[in-house]
């Protein structure tokens, strides 16, 4: 009989979060598609005034032209002259976002609601029951496109700012893994505009200082970061090294798309 040893502590055994962030892929042009099938293939913009709107929403027979969400709507008809456009139906696309958010549930109560049709969803203890994080992903993305007819694409990783960034990757209509360990190499040639909390001015700034990639703000010295962008420095070197402590944060969403609905 073995007998453990009484004077050494035993083992700890840190567990590894598995984090997935769904994102409905053109998620109002979907449910336009999917809802008038004279739609399906071709390039359809969901938006308002031809000249005084904005896009709400670009198919991705329309993205080739260059018509991105947020665009003003004149722009885009420029860019897409023979796009089809629709005005939006926001009470279609609140229904839709609940029946995708029920699928969600099937597989964790720990959701965190982005918008109508994006999610971070903390798989750690679901594993046990239905398989591997990626495992999940798919059967989720299986089961919106058979039950619904809308397709989504999937992160995974052990933080959600890695998950985010995989499911980016992945569109449309894909998923993307990133283990812990290859969270660091995933990252290093990405651009600086994907760090959170980088936009135009810091990314000017970091660039002026040599620096052109999230690996290379991972290779500085905190004291270096924190000289130059304060506070903001260890945020984005703890990024830039795959380290996301944040937790799922639960809520959900009104019809207005609105976080923070328990």
């Amino acid at each position: 009989m073995l007998l453990s040893n009484p004077g050494k502590p035993a083992p700890e055994f840190k567990v590894v979060r598995a984090i997935i962030h769904v994102d409905m892929d053109a998620f109002y042009a979907s449910v336009e598609q999917r809802d008038n099938p004279s739609l399906r293939g071709r390039p359809l913009i969901v938006g308002g005034h031809a000249q005084r709107g904005v896009v709400l929403a670009a198919s991705y027979e329309v993205r080739p032209f260059g018509v991105r969400s947020a665009m003003p709507m004149a722009r885009a008809l420029k860019l897409a002259p023979e796009a089809v456009v629709v005005p939006p139906r926001f009470s279609a696309y609140a229904e839709a976002s609940e029946q995708v958010f029920a699928i969600f549930e099937r597989y964790t109560p720990l959701v965190e609601a982005l918008s109508l049709d994006e999610a971070f969803l903390d798989v750690t203890a679901s594993v046990s029951l239905f398989g591997p994080a990626a495992q999940i992903a798919r059967r989720i993305r299986s089961e919106t496109a058979a039950e619904l007819n809308l397709p989504a694409s999937a992160g995974i990783a052990a933080v959600k700012f890695v998950a985010k960034i995989a499911s980016d990757l992945a569109k449309p209509n894909g998923q993307r893994e990133v283990r812990a360990e290859d969270a660091v190499a995933f990252l290093a040639a990405l651009p600086l505009s994907r760090l959170w909390g980088v936009g135009p001015k810091t990314e000017e700034r970091l660039k002026r200082a040599g620096l052109r990639t999230i690996g290379d703000v991972a290779a500085q010295d905190l004291t270096w970061l924190e000289e130059q962008l304060g506070a903001l420095g260890r945020h984005i070197l703890e990024l830039a090294r795959g380290h996301d402590p944040r937790a799922v944060d639960l809520g959900r969403l009104d019809a207005h798309g609105r976080a923070g609905i328990s």
